[in-house]
Formats: C-alpha cells, sequence, structure tokens
C-alpha cells in the first residue's frame, strides 16, 4: 500500500514489525489501531521509535476534535507536515468511505460491526454511541482508555457531546482484552450509575455491551440493571 522500504519500518533492535505483513496476508481488520497507525507514519525518528510514536500519535487521534487533529499533530514530536496531513486525510476518507452514522440498530448484534475493531486493542476503551428517535448511528466516541473506574468514566463525560447533539438515547461499550466477555462487579456499578444519570438527563440508555473478539455481553439482554 506504501512506498516504504523496510528499513523504514524497522524498530531500534532491527527486528521488522509484522503489522505491514500481517495486513497483506489477512487484511487491515486484524490489526490493532496502533499497528494501523504505525504503518501510516511508515518509520520513527533519530530518537522516537516507530510504535512509541505511533502510541503518542492513536492518544491524539482518540482524544482530539477533528478539526484541531491536523494542528495537535504538528505539535507531536516526530511528526512533521507530511505525517499530519497523512494521518488527516487517511482519517477523513475512512469516515467519507465508511460511516458509522446511519446504521439502524434494532439489537446489541446490529452494533457489533461498528465496534468489532476495539476488541483488538490491548487495553480497554470506554465507547459511547449516540443515537437519534429512530435509533440510527449518530456518533461513536471514546470516552476513555485504560482499566474502567469511576474516575475514568465521569457522566459529564460520557453524557457531554450526546446532550450537545440532543441525542434520543446512546449505548455504553467497553472491550475486555482478556476475552472473558461477563461484566466484573465494578462494571456493574459503573452502569448502574450512568443510568440514573441517562434518566434524569432525559437521554435513554439502551445498554451497555462488553465485547471481545468471539463474544459478547449484553446488559440489556440479560436482563442487569435494565428492565426487560
Amino acid at each position: 500500500m506504501y512506498d516504504y522500504s523496510l528499513s523504514d519500518l524497522t524498530l531500534k533492535n532491527h527486528k521488522k514489525p509484522q503489522a505491514r505483513e500481517n495486513l497483506l496476508s489477512t487484511g487491515a481488520h486484524s490489526l490493532s489501531s496502533q499497528e494501523l497507525v504505525m504503518i501510516l507514519l511508515g518509520c520513527g525518528t533519530a530518537r522516537i521509535p516507530v510504535r512509541q510514536l505511533s502510541g503518542r500519535v492513536l492518544e491524539v487521534i482518540q482524544t482530539v476534535p477533528a478539526e484541531r487533529l491536523a494542528e495537535t499533530l504538528l505539535n507531536t514530536e516526530g511528526i512533521g507536515r507530511g505525517k499530519a496531513c497523512l494521518i488527516a486525510a487517511a482519517l477523513e476518507l475512512g469516515k467519507r468511505l465508511h460511516p458509522a452514522p446511519g446504521a439502524r440498530i434494532y439489537s446489541p448484534r446490529d452494533l457489533l460491526p461498528l465496534l468489532q475493531h476495539y476488541t483488538l486493542e490491548k487495553r480497554e476503551h470506554f465507547l459511547c454511541v449516540s443515537l437519534n428517535g429512530a435509533q440510527e448511528v449518530t456518533a461513536i466516541r471514546t470516552v476513555s482508555v485504560g482499566t474502567l473506574n469511576r474516575t475514568l468514566i465521569h457522566p459529564r463525560e460520557v453524557f457531554a457531546d450526546p446532550l450537545k447533539e440532543r441525542a434520543a438515547a446512546v449505548i455504553l461499550a467497553h472491550n475486555h482484552p482478556s476475552g472473558n466477555c461477563e461484566p466484573s462487579i465494578q462494571d456493574t456499578d459503573i452502569t448502574k450509575r450512568l443510568l440514573k444519570v441517562s434518566e434524569l438527563l432525559g437521554i435513554h440508555l439502551l445498554d451497555h455491551l462488553i465485547i471481545t473478539a468471539s463474544s459478547y455481553f449484553s446488559f440489556a439482554e440479560r436482563g442487569l440493571v435494565f428492565p426487560r
């Protein structure tokens, strides 16, 4: 796909990362988000290996609004104009060609294809999916990255954008890198807490999904927290 030499993708230990090989053999869907960023970057710098640089770039992508993405990337050490433009253009092209908004959600299984790539991540990603009155997806956002806790998953971070957009409902989701999709006590506590807030705000919380590469858990389907 890209014209970089193999040496451009070499890490400090001179071992070639398998990202490009995996993409060519099994498809881009088999790569984690960080590996995809590594391929876009092509190489790191004399001071920052490509894997480390890709982690910084991925954090920017996940936390910075699209309108400020290129500017923020330019202020990231190791990213020049060419790479900043390449990344911003790739993300915009992906949105245009494969837009998530508009998908109508009738059951948890309808949402899984839009979230499946998060099951490749090595850390937990807590997501908020906004829906309109017709239960069509209008946005999918990463609220936090890391182990779930009450500090990271704050109601204002979850509901700020849905409120601004006048969303009719939301679905929460997060991945379990362990492969076990059963909810922890903390998962259930956070769901109960956010359900109470959603009732106060008038935004219907339809479900909370826990997803893995091979399965999923739906609080609504199991009758936990949410009424049947």
